[in-house]
């Protein structure tokens, strides 16, 4: 059966949902159900060798665990006697079979099954009259692995995934990336890597802690594949929703990757992962979302491990935790003597600029841009998410810089690489197509900067070229007849006392020398002013549309006025028109 028409024919059953379930609600029956069958038809082969096996170590007194997942052949098993097509033949007791059926499976499964509430699905269903409908039409599609392989099944769900999502766009973004916006940003993270990872047996390591429903995680594996089918891509992530964790657990399940390795939970005040590192790492957490629910366990880790712990640059506002997940991702990194890594995540506009020198964001910076982990940041138009139209950027961070790059960020403004989406979902308006795809992973690969129609679209700086030193300059306080105050307490015993009223800051560029700004610009102005050197900062912005603002003149007065006059005249002939 081809993916349409099996996808067809599961999405049918939202035919028999249609009145009792709001179609925002179709996905809560129709992918646990998919999951059930699916695991149902790959352990049909097995399922009398690991009922036998069952038998044979209960009777020994041993945990029967491992050897029932040697005779299943799988990650997981069920030691229950029923399956979906038993269960058919006992109409009247369904309900309360098809729950024995599922507490039946390894603890991983049923943990996914428990995160769909699928209980209390089944006890819907019942009460409409429509379980034993509903299980009937799963009980007859035909899910077994040689007829469905694991990339057709991989791709039917994630096809369901996104009908779902966008059935229910008002929360689709929390839990949902753009494909087109994913597959972006799986082209950038391997593109450097292409020769090494089309090597025979070739085995790497891919991370999300907002991993949502696992469509990073397929991309990057979708894409691996391409370059070389032999290659393994062994996948790990973490989620908070607890629905869409279970849809991650499925995805994977059903892929053939090992589910231990998805966990539930904060990543950010509790990792699940703690001292896992990964190869590639992908992330779109969410755009402004404040942590003040786990400040406490934020604080604590920055207090108390520093620099050991994931936190020890510096904390963002309570208001916004995206920098949070860049420091995450960035403790995740492997060592750079062991093959280091590249990861890309997903930021608003807040993380590149927001904070002077001294704050929490700007010393997160300093550091990603000091210890030259930046390798470019792309500039996405604006109407590319679900749930808003804000204008984003995807980081793309490294260890393991190629030598042309290194000590170098390029940023490259892809704002104008769009087509507008036939339908509009939620906030999302806009799409990048392959050839804007194509066209911005060409940019970011030949690593040079470039123009297009005369506008700047790619360019190159260095990373001290984001850094400046506030400087704090005083004058001095003068007495009622213009007299400089002086002071008469410890350091500034006989010295002019700052008047605190003219007391101004400049920030001066890394790469200039502060007592040549500060003679060229300060002193011209203020003849008597200092700079109190014990309150100098540095910090570090990137000012990404500026670097790209293209000074556009002004029409000239006449074309203005002709244009005026134009409008006037119609008003004027209007108006007479209405007084005739």
């Amino acid at each position: 059966m081809s993916d349409v028409n099996l996808s067809a024919f599961i999405w049918s059953v939202a035919d028999l949902l249609r009145g009792d379930y709001k179609q925002s609600e179709y996905g809560k029956v129709i992918l646990p159900f998919t999951v059930l069958r699916r695991l149902d038809c790959v352990l049909e082969p097995t399922k009398a060798s690991v009922l036998g096996e069952l038998a044979t170590r209960e009777k020994a007194g041993l945990n029967p665990e491992p050897f029932l997942l040697r005779k299943s052949g799988q990650l997981f098993y069920n030691t229950s006697p029923l399956d979906l097509k038993k269960l058919m033949g006992d109409q009247d007791h369904v309900g309360e079979n098809l729950r024995a059926y599922m507490h039946a499976f390894s603890p991983a499964v049923r943990d996914i099954f428990e995160r769909f509430e699928f209980h209390t699905q089944i006890d819907r269903l019942a009460k409409s009259g429509l379980l034993y409908l509903v299980t009937e039409k799963f009980a007859t599609i035909d899910l077994h692995p040689e007829v469905v392989s694991n990339a057709q099944m991989g791709a039917v769900f994630e096809e369901l995934i996104r009908k779902f999502s966008e059935l229910s766009n008002e929360t689709a973004g929390e839990h949902f990336t753009p494909r087109e916006v994913i597959r972006l940003m799986v082209n950038l993270l391997f593109i450097e890597d292409d020769a090494a990872l089309t090597k025979p047996g070739i085995v790497r390591h891919i991370y999300d802690p907002t991993a949502g429903t696992g469509g990073m995680l397929s991309v990057a594996g979708e894409h691996l594949s391409s370059l070389n089918p032999d290659a393994r891509l062994v996948m790990y992530g973490q989620e908070l929703n607890p629905e869409s964790y279970a849809i991650c657990k499925a995805d994977m399940l059903i892929k053939g990757q090992d589910i231990g390795n998805i966990i539930f939970g904060n990543t950010l005040s509790n990792d699940g992962l703690s001292g896992k590192h990964f190869d590639y790492m992908l992330s779109n957490p969410p755009f402004g979302v404040e942590w003040k629910k786990i400040e406490k366990e934020v604080r604590r880790e920055a207090d108390q491990m520093g620099f050991n712990g994931r936190f020890g640059p510096g904390l963002p506002r309570v208001s916004d935790g995206s920098l949070l997940f860049l420091l995450h991702l960035i403790s995740k990194m492997r060592p750079a003597v062991d093959g280091g890594s590249r990861f890309g995540i997903v930021l608003n506009g807040s993380p590149l600029f927001t904070g002077g020198a001294g704050s929490g964001e700007s010393e997160i910076r300093r550091y990603v841009l000091e210890n030259d982990l930046v390798e470019a940041i792309i500039g996405l138009p604006t109407d590319m998410f679900y749930n808003t139209g804000i204008s984003t950027y995807v980081w793309i961070v490294t260890n393991r810089k190629p030598d042309a790059r290194k000590g170098k960020v390029q940023l490259i403004d892809a704002s104008s690489f769009w087509q507008k989406m036939r339908k509009s979902l939620g906030s999302k308006r806009k799409e990048l197509s392959p050839t804007h795809i194509e066209e911005i992973t060409r940019l970011f690969g030949r690593f040079e900067e470039a123009t297009h129609d005369g506008v700047p679209i790619s360019r190159i700086f260095k990373n001290e070229d984001f850094g400046y030193r506030t400087i704090t300059v005083d004058r001095p306080e003068r007495d009622p007849n213009g007299n400089v105050v002086l002071g008469t307490k410890s350091k500034g015993k006989g010295k002019p006392s700052p008047d605190s009223a003219l007391r101004d800051t400049e920030n001066v560029s890394l790469s200039e020398d502060v007592e040549a700004y500060f003679k060229r610009e300060v002193l011209p102005h203020a003849p008597d002013a200092w700079i109190d050197d014990e309150k100098t900062k540095v910090g570090y912005e990137i000012p990404f549309n500026r670097h790209f603002y293209v000074f556009k003149p002004p029409r000239p007065l006449s074309e203005i006025d002709a244009d005026l006059k134009v409008v006037t005249d119609r008003i004027v002939t209007m108006i007479s028109g209405l007084t005739a």
